[in-house]
């Protein structure tokens, strides 16, 4: 029972857990022993003592044997998409009052614009999943960047409401790809002891575009008008859109068995063969298994040919299977828990922005569309500081855990980054009810909306850490079902003001709070129970064939 983990001894090998290793030991774990560490690939330099997980391909074409600047320019290109596309929902949140005079509605009737466009994008996810799952992700990239184009453009030339809000709702076609697919793309180039500090990188684009847009927004509405948002998000997109053409190609790749399962496969076989034989004869037997590791004599794909839109299928199960799996994956509790930390704090934090362009334009503040744009810089500099964080503390934390260990990784190692997670958000959310309630100066509750944030980027990298590591064959799926917090989002968003106008900020951010302490104590049992659950859920014959690809 390694630090309070429930082991399972129904299991010799939980999904999830894994070898990567003991710098301390030469010795593998008992349990692994009979897996023949010199047969498997480890990491280099530093990571030397790692085994890598999941174990590569010989073939130059498998993404995980890609150049180290391959990986990091396609990582960045995705991550500064996605930061444009996390600015793209709340950019118009410091002007809400001067916006909404123009297109003649009320600030309520722009609020729910945006809600609406939470709810088409919670629902666009379920739509893309499937396609890239059979067809790959570079296609789904590309379509995503054409249509935040073409939508970017729409939404500066619209002249009423109706137009604007239209262009809003088809925006979430092209925002939904970023919302599930940049993490699975880390998952097919980086390998486990790598992704912690890539999964904050992208936490550190999306948040940092969240906040940042908002920051500058606030200037160009003043300045320019809001429909300058719309043209500078189509220009950033054309260029995107080219890096994305050029630059990023299909990352999903149909790797053969790993070489980890297959040994122990084969020595499980040899050892079953051993018993029957003492039983029938009561005379030990030997036998000899040999372990082949033969390299591929294959050459890399062609420049020219990774640039193909559609490189072929890689499923083989029903597009209609694939659409029903995030529905069951919504209810694996290690998945539920992260829908609901996640979907709770990035919630909570979409709340602040539909909220501030209404609380700091009032006295006792009065700011002008700048000034409330200029809180953002909060969220923006407390978020770089806690994706920077964050990323290399979770790696470190795993990689110290499992050398404690002997070696052997659980997925839950991820989940000790909660503990700041629930001391940044205590901070930020009791902390700015009560701030703007009694009325303190502008610093108490800007800082406060910055702590909130920062608890995000804790948050978020531990949530989707932990997820891709218990399921990594599932990980498209799963994204899709933490995500649906697009449609927990949608509700909050949509009567928020009408609720702050009755209750009060302090009532409304206590309650936001409270609910975000109760999920977040909900790490305790999946620490503990974490191990079990997966493996109940590795033996339940039903789930295993249906999460499956074949047909």
């Amino acid at each position: 029972m390694p630090f309070g983990i429930l082991e399972c001894k129904k299991m010799e090998l939980v999904p999830g857990t894994a070898i990567l290793g003991d710098k301390e030991s030469t010795d593998p774990p008992p349990e692994y022993a009979h897996i023949p560490r010199d047969q498997l690939k480890h990491g280099t330099g530093k990571f030397s003592h790692i085994i890598l997980v999941p174990q590569p391909s010989d073939s130059p074409n498998d993404p995980l044997n890609w150049p180290q600047w391959q990986k990091e320019l396609i990582l960045l290109i995705i991550g500064l998409s996605a930061s444009v596309v996390g600015a793209f929902g709340p950019m118009l949140s410091p002007g809400f009052v001067q916006v909404s005079a123009e297109l003649n509605i009320t600030v309520e009737t722009l609020s729910q614009a945006t809600a609406w466009l939470i709810l088409t994008l919670g629902l666009c996810v379920f739509f893309m999943n499937p396609l890239a799952k059979v067809y790959g992700k570079r296609p789904i990239y590309l379509l995503a960047s054409v249509v935040m184009l073409v939508t970017s453009c729409w939404g500066a030339a619209s002249k009423d409401y109706p137009s604007f809000l239209a262009s809003r709702v088809v925006s979430a076609i092209g925002m939904a790809p970023y919302e599930i697919l940049v993490l699975a793309t880390i998952k097919d180039i980086y390998f486990v002891h790598e992704r912690g500090t890539r999964i904050a990188v992208w936490n550190l684009f999306l948040m940092c575009g969240i906040a940042g847009g908002a920051m500058i927004s606030g200037y160009i509405i003043q300045n320019l008008g809001f429909r300058w948002t719309f043209w500078i998000c189509a220009i950033l997109f054309g260029v995107f859109l080219f890096g994305i053409i050029f630059f990023v190609p299909e990352t999903t790749y149909r790797r053969p068995p790993g070489l980890v399962a297959q040994l122990t496969a084969d020595a499980e076989k040899t050892r079953n063969l051993e018993e029957h034989d003492d039983n029938e004869k009561n005379t030990p037997v030997r036998i000899e298994t040999t372990y082949s590791h033969e390299p591929v004599s294959e050459s890399r794909m062609s420049y020219l040919r990774s640039l193909r839109v559609f490189t072929g299928k890689y499923s083989d199960a029903p597009m209609l299977k694939i659409f029903a799996r995030p529905f069951i994956l919504f209810f694996y509790p290690p998945v539920l828990w992260g829908f609901l930390l996640y979907g709770t704090t990035l919630t909570w934090i979409v709340v602040f922005s539909v909220v501030n362009g209404v609380i700091f334009v009032k006295p006792p503040y009065n700011f002008s569309v700048s000034q409330t744009g200029l809180i953002s810089l909060s969220p923006f500099l407390l978020t770089l500081i806690g994706e920077v964080i964050s990323g290399p503390m979770n790696d470190w934390i795993c990689v110290y855990l499992t050398n404690k260990n002997r070696g052997i990784y659980e997925p839950e190692f991820r989940l000790p980054l909660v503990f700041f997670t629930v001391i940044l958000g205590s901070v930020g959310f009791f902390g700015f009810g009560a701030t703007i309630h009694y009325e303190t100066h502008w610093t108490g509750p800007v800082l406060c909306f910055g702590f909130a944030n920062m608890a995000m980027a804790f948050a978020s990298t531990a949530v989707f850490g932990y997820v891709v590591d218990c399921y990594p064959r599932l990980s498209e799926e799963i994204f899709v079902s933490v995500n649906a917090r697009n449609l927990l989002t949608f509700g909050f968003t949509y009567f928020v003001n009408t609720w702050l106008e009755r209750n009060g900020v302090l009532i409304v951010f206590s309650a936001l709070g409270a609910m975000f302490l109760f999920v977040c104590f909900l790490t305790i049992p999946m620490w503990i129970f974490g191990k079990k659950i997966r493996s109940w859920i590795g033996r339940n014959q039903w789930l295993q064939e249906f999460m499956t690809d074949e047909e």
